[in-house]
This record gives structure tokens, C-alpha cells and sequence, in this order.
């Protein structure tokens, strides 16, 4: 049985080419179901990891309790002198604790491959606020001065924007600002952020001394416990304290199920068509081999060897093509830069990474399609009766 399933599994599959209209149709469309699954699992992998490599576990966001994104939370000046001396935080070299208050604007952007308006994010921040973002370089200029109308930009703004260079005034809003300097955090969600000094924020857009969140560096990823408790305890405070990594996941997940949502719908969808495309190339190929097929049961060999031999057909042309769908995004999308509206209601640049976890979802879902359009026509090579020898 083995000698004769092997066999004629050979004897189809070099037989392939002469069929190669029908193959390559079943190919392409197997290929494209891939390439639309990994398309937007490429650029869901790539938004969740741009929000992740901006997440530190020994890094604090403490909002008002209640607000799910900085837009929508508030903290006063008092509740910011409380967390200073909160425990658990981490000092500097000149004993000051490393904590950021922080003002989130939007602003308005020039796109510069479309030439469209798009929000970008506008933030005060404190002298310590580099200091608490991982990664951080500036690439090019100085920092902004304490007071001045004087910014400075993520590399993926200067990148993704219009008057963004170095030395380049820029209007936001009603005001003029100078570009200063461009700084890097490693391609994180700050890149897509543009910087100021957190007072001017606070007079030019009328904020008064509140803020919306408070970053801190903690002395270790443990100390958010006592940090918890303390404010919990503490009646004047009604904050939640987080950690920036699990705020950043917070905020990616809803994003990138939506994205995920569109998806799988899409690529299964597609899918089924190309089920019906292989079921039409493997019917082609029995009804081709018909004479063929009723020649080998002729001399003995059994239905199952033919049965095998079709679906290791179909599941090759199959395999072929979920390679060829994984080849084709991975060089058409793998790195290309895109934005979309994060949960602050501004872009964010982020680059589409098609990953081997979503190749391999894509093969295995080529896979299938291929054993699926496979199956019954291998049933019928497996039924062919004796006498189609003698009607073909």
C-alpha cells in the first residue's frame, strides 16, 4: 500500500505542469488570501509593538480614576505635590523625585505624502519627562528652552510631516514655534509626539496649573505596590496608578482587535472562493487523469493510493501558495510606514511588521483551503470504476 500511494502521489505531481493553468489560478488565488491575512495582521502586529516598545515596567502613568486616555483625565497642582512625596519613586542625582506632569493638545498637521490635514500630539512636559522615556536621544538640535515657543519632534513627525525641520517655524493652533531639536525614542508611540515646555502649554491653551497625567520613575518594577496603597489611602487623591507598559497594552487593544475584526472576516471570506477555485483545479485534474487512474486500479493498485495522491496535489499547490502569499506581503509591506488615530485622537506613525507567528497563521490557513478543495475530488479518483478505461 505504501509503495503504491508513494507511487502515484509521484506520478501526480509530476504531472502538475501539464496542468499549469488550472495550478497556477489555484495558486494565486490561495496566495491572495494569504497576502490580505497577513496584510492586516502585519499592520496590527506592527501598531500593538510601536505602543509596546514605548512600556516600562518601572515607569508610572497616574491619571484621574475613571479616565481610560489622557484626553479625558485631569490631576491639580496639589494632587501632583502629594505624588512627590509618594513612596517608591525614584530620585535624581540631585535628590528631586523623577516625575513629569504632563498636558496633551492636538494639533494640526500637514501630511506630507498627501498634503492633508491629520492630528498629531502636542505635549508639555517637565524637565524630567526625557529622562522617563526609554530610548530617548536627541538626534539633532537642543532641547526646547523653559518659557520659549520652541519644540521638539519625534523623528517619525519630521518624517510623516510638513515644517517639521530643524530651524523650521511651524503654526500650531494660533501660535508660532520654532523646531529646536528631533529626538528618538527607538520607533515607539513617543516618535509620533511632538514636545514643549509644559508651562507654555499651560498659558497658551489656557490650562491653568493642572495637568492630565503624571509620570514617575520608580526605583524598581515592585515599588508600584506601596506607590498603589499610598494613593489609595490618601483622600485627597483619586488617581489610578499604572504601569506604562499595561497602559500602553490598554490603550493598543482596542485598536488592534478592530483591525483584527476587519481582518479574519475578509481573508475567510476570500477564502472560500479560493476553496472553490481548488476544488474546480482538482476536479480538472481526475477528470484529466480519468483513463489514467482506471488503468492503475486495472492492474491492482487500490483506491486509497489515489485518494492520497490527489490531496497531496491539492495540499502542495496549497503549500505553494501560502508561501508564495507570505513571500509577496513580507517584501511589499514588512517595514512600510503608516499612521493611524491612536486612543488620544492623534496619528500615530508605526511601521507594518509581518511577523513568522502570522506567516505561520497564514500557511496553516492555505493549508486548509487546500485539503478542504482537495477532498472530495480525491474521493472521486478514488471511486474511478474499471470501465473508464475503455469509455475514455
Amino acid at each position: 500500500m505504501f509503495k503504491q500511494t508513494t507511487a502515484v502521489t509521484l506520478l501526480n505531481l509530476r504531472s502538475i505542469p501539464q496542468r499549469w493553468g488550472m495550478s497556477l489560478a489555484t495558486v494565486l488565488s490561495i496566495a491572495l488570501v494569504v497576502g490580505v491575512l497577513l496584510g492586516f495582521m502585519a499592520m496590527a502586529s506592527g501598531f500593538r509593538a510601536t505602543l509596546d516598545g514605548a512600556g516600562s515596567d518601572d515607569v508610572v502613568i497616574m491619571l484621574r480614576g475613571g479616565a481610560m486616555t489622557e484626553m479625558n483625565s485631569t490631576v491639580s497642582r496639589d494632587e501632583v505635590r502629594l505624588l512627590e512625596a509618594a513612596p517608591g519613586i525614584a530620585a535624581s542625582a540631585g535628590g528631586d523625585p523623577l516625575i513629569s506632569s504632563e498636558l496633551y493638545v492636538v494639533a494640526d498637521g500637514l501630511r506630507r505624502a498627501s498634503q492633508t490635514r491629520a492630528n498629531i500630539a502636542l505635549r508639555g512636559i517637565s524637565p524630567s519627562g526625557p529622562q522617563l522615556r526609554a530610548q530617548f536621544a536627541l538626534v539633532d538640535g537642543r532641547m526646547f528652552e523653559p518659557g520659549a515657543g520652541e519644540l521638539v519632534v519625534g523623528q517619525s513627525v519630521q518624517r510623516e510631516f510638513d515644517g517639521f525641520g530643524l530651524g523650521e517655524t511651524v503654526r500650531l493652533g494660533n501660535n508660532n514655534w520654532t523646531v529646536v531639536g528631533v529626538f528618538s525614542t527607538g520607533g515607539s508611540v513617543f516618535d509620533s509626539e511632538v514636545w514643549t515646555d509644559l508651562g507654555v502649554v499651560q498659558n497658551l491653551y489656557q490650562r491653568g496649573s493642572g495637568v492630565q497625567t503624571v509620570r514617575a520613575r520608580l526605583t524598581s518594577p515592585e515599588a508600584i505596590t506601596p506607590l498603589r496603597d499610598y494613593v489609595a489611602n490618601e483622600p485627597r487623591l483619586n488617581l489610578e496608578v499604572l504601569s506604562e507598559r499595561d497602559y500602553f497594552a490598554r490603550s493598543a487593544g482596542g485598536t488592534t482587535n478592530l483591525i483584527m475584526v476587519l481582518g479574519w472576516p475578509l481573508a475567510i471570506a476570500m477564502a472560500i472562493g479560493a476553496l472553490a477555485g481548488a476544488w474546480n483545479a482538482m476536479y480538472a485534474s481526475v477528470d484529466a487523469r480519468t483513463r489514467e487512474l482506471a488503468t492503475l486500479r486495472a492492474i491492482g493498485f487500490g483506491g486509497f493510493p489515489a485518494f492520497i495522491a490527489a490531496l497531496a496535489e491539492s495540499f502542495v499547490l496549497a503549500l505553494v501558495g501560502g508561501l508564495a502569499g507570505v513571500a509577496a506581503t513580507w517584501l511589499l509591506f514588512d517595514g512600510i510606514t503608516a499612521s493611524t488615530l491612536g486612543s488620544g485622537f492623534t496619528q500615530i506613525v508605526f511601521s507594518f511588521a509581518v511577523t513568522p507567528d502570522a506567516a505561520l497563521q497564514g500557511v496553516v490557513l492555505a493549508v486548509i483551503v487546500g485539503l478542504l478543495g482537495g477532498f472530495v475530488p480525491a474521493l472521486r479518483a478514488a471511486r474511478i470504476p474499471l470501465l473508464a478505461v475503455h469509455a475514455s
